[in-house]
């Protein structure tokens, strides 16, 4: 093993022997090379002469780039052409750890350390993989989850996935149900939290955001190494009787048994998914956060290498701008404004002979359980008689996106699936 790698792994060792146990043995074997980056950095400091290190090029003292794309951008050729850091901008980085900050009461006093840039949401999940699982190892998560999650964890890092009802028979979060699943574990788990969850746009109350904690904190006293992985995509859209942060601050510091890993961005959130820019947020005792962001640094540096500029660019100056909460809140509003609307319809009782709904107060989606009919019959029926796409997430499940149908649609959106499931069942 690499001297480096070794160094950050006695690191960890010592603060915290349990995230050690933690890491896959990939995770154990990453570090961060001292090879072109960090001499490139050292000579971005000292070289007043010439600086011949770094394999871009350069004229008349800015990154050479092409004038017929310059034109089009309204930004510097400095914060667009260059290698952007493994790690993201700095100052994004501190910008984004203060918006955590504001928007997770919970995680204020805490150890958190500064978020890391990803290539956005799956980016992130990826590395906490290939850092945390091994063959054979176990993810946590509820029945309903994103179908990716197969493809980061089973298929490319051989774990296998274990769900529990996500609903209990009033339908709220089934905490026995997470309680049972996590007793039946051996020695580590990898748990996978999804609030506002896809595909139901389900996220717990305060009281039962409390209850997921201490199933956590009690399986952690019980000797169970818990590396608790929350895919907040859709952060900040909370509409009604939830919790309005992420769990990731509550559980910040409880248990050494218990390592919190938030993975977020402003894909989703702010509506820029094609900037593909996202987080990756550890919570643990300084020297182990510095041992970790090391250890994620070699794994960017050794994929994606770094994450685009000129998006990070793009999504710093928002951040930084006057109008920046006042067009999110506008946004919010719209949002919430389809997510009312969907409930108003299908209070409708004609609905009734054809399907029930899973409770929704958050997120993009909402997703209809149907009444004996087969979800991707109805959706490839849907597709062909009315010209309405929607998804089948299982044998029984529709997944529809209130959030990219304007509200005034959303009643004929729902008559129209009404209409296919009454082809279905004449």
């Amino acid at each position: 093993m690499n001297a480096l790698a070794t160094q950050l792994n006695e690191k960890i060792q010592k603060e915290n022997p349990a995230i050690y146990n933690m890491l896959s043995e990939l995770g154990k074997s990453l570090y961060y090379p001292k090879g072109i980056l960090s001499q490139s950095a050292e000579a971005g400091k000292k070289a007043h002469r010439f600086n011949a290190t770094i394999g871009i090029a350069t004229e008349n003292g800015e990154p050479m780039h092409f004038r017929h794309i310059q034109k089009k951008l309204d930004y510097k050729p400095s914060d667009i052409y260059p290698y952007a850091a493994p790690q993201g901008k700095e100052t994004l980085r501190s910008l984004w750890k203060e918006k955590l900050l504001m928007d997770n009461p919970s995680m204020q006093g805490k150890s958190i350390g500064t978020p890391i840039v990803t290539s956005a949401l799956t980016h992130g999940l990826s590395i906490a993989a290939d850092l945390f699982m091994d063959a054979g190892d176990v993810l946590v998560t509820p029945q309903q989850y994103w179908g990716n999650y197969n493809t980061v964890f089973q298929i490319r890092r051989e774990g296998r996935v274990e769900t529990f009802p996500l609903f209990n028979e009033t339908g709220g979060f089934h905490v026995e149900a997470f309680r049972e699943t996590l007793a039946k574990q051996k020695d580590k788990a990898i748990v996978l939290l999804n609030f506002p969850n896809n595909p139901t746009g389900f996220t717990p109350s305060v009281e039962e955001a409390e209850a997921i904690v201490q199933v956590l904190k009690d399986a952690a006293e019980g000797g169970l190494k818990l590396v608790v992985l929350l895919d907040d995509a859709y952060f900040g859209l909370f509409y009604e009787d939830s919790i309005k942060e992420s769990l990731f601050g509550l559980l910040a510091d409880t248990h050494a048994n218990i390592l919190p890993v938030k993975i977020d961005g402003a894909t989703k959130e702010n509506y820029v998914w094609g900037l593909r820019v996202g987080f990756i947020t550890y919570a643990a005792n300084p020297d182990t956060l510095d041992a970790l962001e090391q250890k994620t640094k070699g794994i960017i540096r050794g994929t994606v290498s770094s994450g685009s500029h000129i998006s990070q660019t793009i999504l710093l100056e928002s951040l930084q701008s006057e109008e920046y909460l006042i067009e999110k809140e506008e946004k919010f509003q719209i949002m919430q404004g389809r997510a009312v609307k969907t409930k108003q319809v299908l209070a409708n009782e004609k609905f009734a002979p054809y399907w029930t709904y899973y409770p929704f107060n958050s997120g993009y989606f909402m997703c209809l359980k149907l009444n004996d009919i087969d979800a991707e019959t109805l959706r490839l029926h849907l597709l062909d008689q009315y010209g309405v796409g929607v998804i089948a997430s299982n044998k029984t499940d529709i997944r529809v996106a209130f959030s990219c149908v304007e509200e005034s649609d959303i009643e004929e959106l729902f008559d129209l699936i009404c209409e296919g499931c009454k082809d279905l069942t004449k």
